[in-house]
């Protein structure tokens, strides 16, 4: 009997030793998975603060290159610009590609960050700026930052003047609008409305106290403007005026630099990037074509005020040049046409008289004489009973027109007149030719106006009864080809890839 007891004996110990495996066996694996867990927690933190810190190094890449841009860039001209671009390595994403970035306090380098800059096509004033970042510690967790940089155009302004402007309680304005003077404005503006100035002294309100450099006389009128500097609250909040707000003092936009454009375009046109076209006879007549041509008479007579055209010059259309003989219409021995260089200009050093229509070109007619005879070139439109349109409204239909003085409506404009064009008048103004000017119903500006005196489209019983400016938006990002822009890149778009 004794046997049989202990054999049973050793039978427990081995069910006990089978039960004890089993449960280590568990606890092993439940150990092995919390270890797993808890190694997975670590790496999954040690790469969340590591991509945590490969982002701001991106960004740090990013604000770098800002940085490098506004040095290398700022006050240069569209044609030390163009120069820039395309160099070996535009943007100098040759030279740094590749840059180390260093803990600010122990200077350890502590990861990298790759810059790849992309020039947008000549019909725009943008760039983007991409840049990857990484940590030493943890090189494939890579985060990446994309910024555009857009260099303002004076295209992206529906008024733009050196000069006092006043918009009255029916003006209804889309678009940006910006004076170097002092702006009264009772209407309704949809979006920002600027001023050089902190305040100024206006002359329609009794000129007698400060106003704020953007003001209303809506009820309620603004308070007089008391010295600037002046406290946050001081002045009203009037979004019933201003939808997108107001602000002044801003920085100035100078006219004076657009005699730096005229020349360049001068030069371009000269060298086969448009056409040039010298000072014979009192200016040019150019009629744009939908066919992607456009016809060119030289004015030979023009009557003083009215400026209607009443005879023209035969010329040489090999030569450009005045041969003998005049015509009463533009037309046979005094037509020449050529076709409309995409993305150029035609540069006329004389007067310009502008008409027609635009199809799938991009172009800039400019009227300045550069010779330094003292003269000031125009630019007249509506010289017949013709719209200046566009085919469509995208960036691939843009027109420029920049004069040296004056860009003026002539009397001869249809009753119902559109016009399609970002318009520059550079020591001039934008508007109405005021002798004998009546009879007009309405007036519809889809563009841009930058004009150094004070625009008008209504003087008196003058102008247009109707008067409706829409800024063309694809001027924002595909203003005219040498149209001025500002000296200065600044951020337009953030993402993060």
């Amino acid at each position: 009997m004794a046997k049989k007891y202990k054999k049973l004996n050793y039978l427990s110990k081995g069910s006990a030793l089978v039960y004890a495996l089993v449960i280590m066996t568990i606890v092993a694996i439940l150990l092995t998975s919390i270890l797993q867990y808890v190694v997975s927690q670590m790496k999954f933190n040690m790469n969340h603060v590591e991509r945590e810190r490969a982002f701001q190094i991106a960004e740090a890449g990013v604000y770098y290159y800002r940085w490098y841009l506004a040095h290398q860039t700022a006050g240069m001209t569209s044609a030390q610009l163009e120069i820039f671009w395309e160099s070996e390595a535009p943007g100098g994403t040759k030279e740094y590609a590749e840059v180390e970035y260093k803990d600010p306090e122990t200077q350890e380098g502590i990861g990298k960050y790759q810059i790849e800059v992309t020039k947008a096509g000549s019909s725009s004033t943008s760039i983007t700026a991409k840049a990857t970042g990484w940590t030493y510690k943890a090189p494939t967790a890579t985060r990446a930052v994309q910024v555009r940089f857009r260099r303002p155009s004076w295209s992206e302004y529906i008024f733009l003047s050196n000069s006092f402007m006043n918009f009255g309680d029916q003006a209804e304005v889309y678009g940006k609008v910006f004076s170097n003077n002092g702006i009264r404005f009772d209407g309704l503006a949809h979006n920002a409305v600027s001023s050089l100035l902190p305040s100024f002294n206006d002359p329609t309100y009794g000129g007698n106290r400060m106003e704020f450099g953007v003001h209303t006389t809506r009820n309620p009128a603004d308070p007089g403007a008391p010295s600037y500097p002046w406290p946050d609250g001081t002045v009203p909040n009037r979004p019933d005026i201003f939808m997108g707000g107001r602000s002044f003092p801003m920085p100035e936009v100078s006219f004076t630099g657009v005699v730096t454009d005229l020349s360049y375009m001068k030069s371009q046109a000269q060298d086969g990037y448009g056409k040039y076209f010298d000072n014979s006879g009192l200016g040019r007549r150019i009629i744009l074509k939908s066919d992607g041509t456009y016809n060119i008479c030289v004015v030979n007579t023009a009557q003083s005020q009215l400026h209607t055209i009443s005879k023209y010059n035969k010329i040489n259309c090999s030569t450009g040049g005045i041969v003998n003989g005049t015509c009463a219409t533009c037309s046979g021995q005094c037509l020449c046409n050529y076709p409309i260089v995409n993305n150029g200009v035609i540069f006329v050093e004389n007067n310009a008289w502008v008409e027609g229509s635009i199809n799938n070109k991009r172009l800039t007619i400019a009227a300045a004489d550069l010779s330094g005879s003292g003269s000031r070139a125009d630019i007249y439109i509506g010289i017949s009973n013709n719209n200046l349109r566009y085919a469509a409204y995208d960036c691939d239909n843009i027109l420029g027109l920049v004069a040296q003085r004056d860009v003026r409506v002539l009397n001869a404009c249809p009753t119902d007149f559109i016009i399609d064009a970002a318009v520059l008048a550079q020591t001039g103004t934008v508007g109405i030719n005021d002798n004998g000017f009546s009879g007009k119903t309405s007036l519809t500006f889809n563009g841009a106006i930058a004009s150094y005196l004070q625009p008008y489209f209504a003087h008196g019983i003058s102008g247009f009864a109707v008067r409706t400016y829409n800024f063309d938006n694809n001027l924002l990002y595909c203003p005219p080809p040498y149209f001025p822009t500002g000296t200065e890149y600044s951020i337009d778009l953030w993402d993060e890839l």
